[in-house]
Parts: C-alpha cells; sequence; structure tokens
C-alpha cells in the first residue's frame, strides 16, 4: 500500500535578502563661555555642516584635498588634482592637474609680474602630508584615500608620489555630516552565475518592465530568477526541485559623522545598507534527501557597486558587494508546492561612539502573505533564499552580513493496514516561515579614524519564525471487493 498523505492549503515562504551598515550619528557638545558685564560672551565656533548627496553624474573622478596646517588642522577641499594612476600593492601614485598650468608671462626687468583680477592663482602642487581622496581611478576601481609621504619627481602624466592609507576624520575634520543615498540600481553591475536569471530597474522618465509583466518601482533593482535544484549524488530519487520568483530591492547607503569627539577620534561615526525588500518565491517539486554533510547550496548571481557619495567636498567610495543563493537542506522524502509574498525593510551595520566604540546594529522587519502550498509523504525541507553581502569604503571591507529568510516545512506520516485490505494513513505537518541575520564589524573600520579594535565584532544574531499553517491529517482506504 502507499504509504502517502497530501495535505492542501498550506502558506508558504518566499525569501530574499541583501545587506550591510547603520545609521547613528549625534551631533556634538557645544559650549559657551559666560563672562561679567565688562567682558564680552565668548561663543565657540559651530562645526562645520556638511551635506550628504550623491556624486554629481558626470563629473568625472572627483577628489579633494586636505593640507597639514601650521597649527596641525585640516580642511579638506574640492581639488583639481587627479589620481592618473594607482599601485594598490606598493601605495605609488601620480597626481596630475585636471587642466595644464599656463605658462608663466615674460619678465620685465625692474617690473614683478602682477596677476590678473580674473585669473586664478595656480593650485598649490602635491606635497608630503597632504591626504587626498578619489572616486575610482585608474588602477584603484574602489577609490583612494591616502596621504602623501613621499614626493618622488614630475613625470609627463604628473607628479608621482608614495602614499600611506589615511582615514576620514583627516578630511572631515571636526564637522558634522549625516545623510541618505539612494544607490542607482543602472549601477550595479549583475553577473549571472545561472541560466534564468535577469535584472531590471527603472530610470527617470522610462520604466523598465520585469519578465513577470511587473513594473518595477523606480530607485528598485529587480531580479528574477528561475533554477533547479539538483538531485543530491546517490539518491534513489531522480525527481528535481524547481525555484522560481524574484527579488526586489531599493538600497541606500546611511552615512554619519560627527568630528567633535576626543583626543584625535570623533565623536560618532556610522556607516549602513539599508532599504526596501520584497520578493515572491515558489518551490516545486520532491525535495529528497542530501547525501552530503551540508545543505545544496547554488549561488545564482553577483552583484557589485561602488557609489560615490558626496560628503560636502569629500567624495566617499562605498563598496558593497552581494551574493544572492537559494539553499535546500532535506531529510526523508517531502514532495512540496509553496509560495507567498514577502515585504519588509532591512538595515546592517556598525556605529561608533566615543567612550564606547563600535557596536554592531542588526534590523529587520518582514510581513509575510500566504499564498499557498502543499505537501506529502514524511520528511523535512528547509529551503532559504538568502544573500551574503559585504560593506566598505575605499576598498576595505567593514561590514559581513548573511540575510537569509527561509521556509521550513515537516509532515510525518504513518499507516495501519489489515487483511482484508482495509487501512488508513494519518498524520502531522507544519509550515514555518523564517528569518536568520548573521555577520560581523572588521577592524577596517578605523578607517573612519576610530581607535582599533583587536577582533572581529559579530553582529547581533538576529533569529525569527513564525508558523504558517499545520495540523492533522487522515485519509481511509476503501475496502477491496471480493474477487
Amino acid at each position: 500500500m502507499r504509504r502517502t498523505i497530501r495535505y492542501a492549503a498550506l502558506p508558504a515562504l518566499t525569501a530574499a535578502s541583501l545587506l550591510v551598515v547603520t545609521g547613528c550619528a549625534g551631533s556634538g557638545n557645544s559650549a559657551a563661555g559666560k563672562g561679567g558685564d565688562a567682558e564680552p560672551v565668548a561663543a565657540t565656533a559651530a562645526a562645520p555642516q556638511l551635506a550628504v548627496a550623491a556624486a554629481p553624474a558626470g563629473a568625472g573622478a572627483p577628489s579633494a584635498v586636505a593640507h597639514p596646517s601650521d597649527g596641525g588642522g585640516r580642511q579638506a577641499a574640492k581639488s583639481s588634482l587627479k589620481v592618473a594612476k594607482f599601485d594598490q600593492s606598493s601605495g605609488r601614485a601620480v597626481i596630475s592637474a585636471a587642466t595644464p598650468a599656463k605658462p608663466a608671462p615674460p619678465k620685465r626687468k625692474g617690473v614683478a609680474p602682477q596677476p590678473s583680477a580674473t585669473e586664478k592663482p595656480e593650485e598649490k602642487n602635491v606635497a608630503v602630508g597632504d591626504v587626498i581622496a578619489s572616486a575610482p581611478a585608474p588602477g584603484a576601481p574602489h577609490g583612494v584615500l591616502a596621504k602623501v609621504t613621499q614626493v618622488l619627481g614630475k613625470t609627463d602624466e604628473g607628479t608621482e608620489v608614495n602614499t600611506a592609507p589615511a582615514t576620514l576624520d583627516a578630511l572631515l575634520g571636526d564637522s558634522e555630516a549625516k545623510g541618505k543615498v539612494p544607490v542607482d540600481p543602472s549601477s550595479v553591475k549583475v553577473v549571472p552565475l545561472l541560466p534564468g536569471v535577469k535584472a531590471s530597474w527603472t530610470k527617470p522618465g522610462g520604466i523598465e518592465v520585469g519578465p513577470q509583466g511587473a513594473k518595477v518601482p523606480l530607485g528598485s533593482l529587480r531580479l528574477d530568477v528561475g533554477a533547479s535544484i539538483p538531485t543530491p549524488k546517490g539518491s534513489p530519487v531522480t525527481a528535481e526541485a524547481s525555484a522560481t520568483g524574484f527579488v526586489q530591492l531599493a538600497p541606500e547607503v546611511d552615512f554619519s559623522y560627527d568630528g567633535k569627539g576626543f583626543g584625535h577620534a570623533p565623536g560618532t561615526a556610522s556607516l549602513a545598507l539599508s532599504g526596501d525588500l520584497s520578493a515572491q518565491w515558489e518551490l516545486k517539486g520532491q525535495a529528497s534527501a542530501t547525501t552530503q554533510d551540508k545543505p545544496v547550496r547554488l549561488p545564482f548571481a553577483k552583484l557589485h557597486a561602488d557609489p560615490v557619495i558626496q560628503v560636502g567636498p569629500v567624495p566617499v567610495v562605498v563598496n558593497l558587494d552581494l551574493t544572492c543563493y537559494l539553499q535546500v537542506d532535506a531529510e526523508g522524502k517531502l514532495s512540496v508546492d509553496v509560495r507567498q509574498d514577502m515585504k519588509g525593510d532591512f538595515k546592517v551595520g556598525g556605529s561608533y561612539t566615543w567612550g564606547k566604540g563600535w557596536s554592531p546594529i542588526t534590523k529587520a522587519d518582514f510581513n509575510a502573505s500566504p499564498v499557498r502550498a502543499t505537501a506529502s509523504a514524511s520528511g523535512k525541507v528547509k529551503a532559504t533564499l538568502g544573500a551574503e553581502a559585504s560593506l566598505g569604503l575605499y576598498g576595505v571591507v567593514g561590514v559581513s552580513a548573511d540575510l537569509a529568510p527561509y521556509l521550513r516545512a515537516e509532515g510525518e506520516a504513518t499507516a495501519t493496514g489489515a487483511t482484508d485490505g482495509t487501512g488508513s494513513v494519518s498524520g502531522k505537518w507544519g509550515a514555518y516561515g523564517g528569518l536568520d541575520l548573521t555577520g560581523a564589524l572588521q577592524a577596517q573600520l578605523k578607517i573612519f579614524g576610530t581607535p582599533v579594535f583587536e577582533r572581529k565584532i559579530p553582529l547581533d544574531l538576529l533569529h525569527r519564525e513564525w508558523k504558517l499553517a499545520g495540523g492533522e491529517g487522515s485519509l481511509s482506504t476503501p475496502k477491496k471487493r471480493a474477487a
């Protein structure tokens, strides 16, 4: 007798993901001196407030330079100097002016040359101690943040220098900055790893339509996937399960900085990846028990972007890498047909506060809308449509995260029978949706100019699970007719 139990109307999960780093900023303390009637009140100068916005389109590779002052402080300014060449392994760079310098006018005997009222003096050439920040440039696809340690001489392309890694506080000083900048979906490079993966987005003035016929909202990136889960080696079951659906994300970079700290460290700093996320996912077929120690894992797309955000005059290059994957873990033999819509938002990263150091931030809030599901036979299956993400600045990873929404279903069937051919099949089942969020902060977040921590700081583990459906069922088999 076939020992099978079938359940109907079981909600399901979809899955999607993405990641990477927080927004938490505080304004520094202000103070005012209080004098008597005969003396003026001395007010502390307010820290400069820097705007945070996307770098202007078509601006080439913007750069900013901070020159050391006699008092030891720095003030960054937009610069016409450009990074013409950069060697990441040695730190050697060639710095050139945006436009060639005009030849000096001939000197007249006894008369000092006088610049015209409209002529701007040539920008100071690069010197030891200068700190330069640049958008992606030749040899530096993730941008440059470096301090000049030695001037080697002139070349046909510009001034050749040796550099060492620098930190953002050398450019931002005691200023304050806070803001969110959307990531342009068209700037995200998508590399499909499986057939059937397609990226869609919208641009102002036109709407791109995804393969499912749904309009993609402005500012969102949609990734459609259709894949087959390979049957594990050695499994007696030859059927394959298929996963189809889409993930839609509107990513934003959340940046804040307050330079009024103690000593050389800023007061607060933070970097985060946040955004709205929606997905619809369907898992259909028979997921059989694996013969491996680890679940079947299928990366299906790699995404990369280097958005440049303009913090006052300083171009800050954010590096985002994402690997989207499908993972299935099964025990026994469980046939499933599940589908669900999922919407929510997330925020992953780390924030620094003077006196407390770095602390992780992990936030995710998702709502699941049941669509349908059926399950039969006995066993367990857990399917995840997730993403491993890394977020950093100027090519240095600061945060790693794994956002993994999942669907878990289980069924247990028992059968009884008699010699007259009668019998019954009964069992219990359940389906659950869930979300796991893991990751760590890296020591490289010292790029803000904060003290270095000696080890990785784990993100606060986020685990949530909710029951979609469940219950018990029975099916009686008819009595055999006499021959």
